[in-house]
């Protein structure tokens, strides 16, 4: 788990710091997806969890 987490931020971060400065015709662009989801991922991911969490704590204060 700690590999692949590693692992992720590694690519998150290689994403979202490095590629804007990588001309947009270079190959490697075919590595990743589109800079929009850069965002719509980690807001996702958020409001899954919260939504668990509160879905969660509603459950056990009923």
């Amino acid at each position: 788990m700690l590999l692949l987490s590693t692992a992720l931020f590694a690519y998150y971060s290689i994403w979202i710091l490095l590629m804007p400065f990588v001309d947009a015709d270079h190959p490697v662009h075919a590595l990743f997806p589109p800079r929009e989801w850069a965002i719509r991922i980690p807001v996702v991911i958020c409001l899954l969890g919260m939504t668990i969490v509160g879905s969660f704590l509603g459950m056990v204060m009923i």
